[in-house]
């Protein structure tokens, strides 16, 4: 806790683990913000407390001390009785302690935010890879996902007009490469699982999110939806440039795929496989699940606990790298909330940016 003239004040800083049947326990380290602990004062009071656990949330204290983060940084022992008042009083000068609190170490490192390595000069790259599969319904068929209706956004254009016209302020020049998969293309009709969208095989980009939703609009009024829902290829095509700049001495780019699908993932295995691999690498996936199916095994994907990471057969991931987001929970009445979604599809892009950066131990300031 944080103490201010003796008096506790804000929320519980932290709170450790519990050890049972340990006279000598051990805690795990731990990382706390500078905000979260002490404000960003460092001669502000905290106080440790131990108890005794006790399964029927009766815990006995045992003691605890008074430090502050400067006091704890400038001794060299970190050796603090733990004071137990109420023995204390009833001891009187008998009482010494009721053990002793140990701090192995305490070290304090900068905290740079996902802004600190933008400003530093860090270029996001953002592609876009969307769903031409059949079970999307044939687009001219008012009930499909598809359905182009004049002045009116489909859940396809919704969700890359919401999220693009935020991620693409990250994006250095606003040239977007623009995937398609599931799909008969034009000239031949062959299925394919990774083609420009602008139908040019010598140019996928997209100026602006503008230039994107002209050339969706142009591309599904060419092609055939077909299928299957296959991932891995357009995850493999972005890994492919990721893994280039991930060789260079510095990490000057970061890639971002935003794939916007409205089943289930066919190539499930190979999409794990892909996405392990990238995880290595300066790079995020995003996942818009759009339409009414059951998107429960794309949660899979999204290994938002830190105790449980994306695994295929004995491969894991380094790191979490997906974010996936159902579409339509954030329909009320018929209303789109654009907000709230752009928000909560890019929640955790700066987490993974930080987390990449951290795991190089790659400074802005080192540029």
């Amino acid at each position: 806790h944080r103490l201010a003239n003796g008096t506790i004040i804000g929320p519980l800083v932290h709170r450790t683990e519990y050890l049972c049947n340990n006279l000598n326990p051990q805690w795990q380290p731990f990382q706390l913000e500078g905000r979260k602990l002490n404000n960003n004062n460092e001669k502000e009071v905290l106080i440790f407390t131990v108890y005794d656990h006790d399964n029927d949330g009766t815990h006995e204290l045992i003691g605890s001390v008074q430090t502050s983060l400067e006091e704890m940084t400038a001794n060299d022992s970190r050796n603090f009785p733990l004071i137990n008042e109420k023995k204390k009083q009833k001891k009187g000068s008998k009482y010494k302690d009721s053990g002793t609190l140990v701090l192995n170490s305490v070290t304090m490192e900068k905290f740079y935010s996902f802004l600190d390595f933008i400003q530093a000069g860090l270029q996001m790259n953002v592609s876009f890879a969307i769903d031409f599969t059949a079970s999307n319904g044939a687009p001219r068929d008012p009930r499909s996902l598809h359905h182009i209706q004049h002045g009116a956004d489909n859940q396809y254009t919704l969700a890359l007009r919401s999220v693009g016209e935020i991620i693409q302020d990250y994006d250095f020049d606003k040239q977007f490469p623009v995937l398609g998969f599931g799909a008969r293309i034009p000239p031949s009709g062959q299925v394919a699982h990774d083609f420009f969208v602008t139908l040019d095989q010598q140019n996928p980009y997209c100026t602006g999110i503008p230039g994107v939703l002209a050339a969706y609009q142009n591309c599904i009024n060419q092609v055939t939806l077909y299928g299957p829902t296959n991932f891995s290829p357009v995850i493999e095509h972005v890994a492919t440039f990721a893994r280039t700049y991930s060789q260079m001495p510095n990490p000057s780019n970061y890639f971002v795929l935003l794939i916007i699908t409205d089943g289930i993932i066919t190539d499930m295995e190979d999409t794990k496989r892909s996405i392990i691999a990238a995880s290595s690498l300066p790079m995020s996936i995003i996942i818009v699940g759009v339409g009414d199916e059951d998107f429960d095994a794309m949660e899979e994907l999204d290994s938002d606990d830190r105790n449980r990471r994306l695994s295929s057969g004995v491969q894991q991931a380094e790191r979490d790298i997906v974010q996936f987001v159902e579409l339509r929970r954030f329909a009320a009445n018929g209303v789109w909330n654009k907000e709230a979604l752009a928000q909560c599809v890019l929640a955790e892009l700066p987490g993974q940016v930080l987390a990449y950066m951290k795991k190089l131990g790659y400074k802005p300031d080192s540029a």
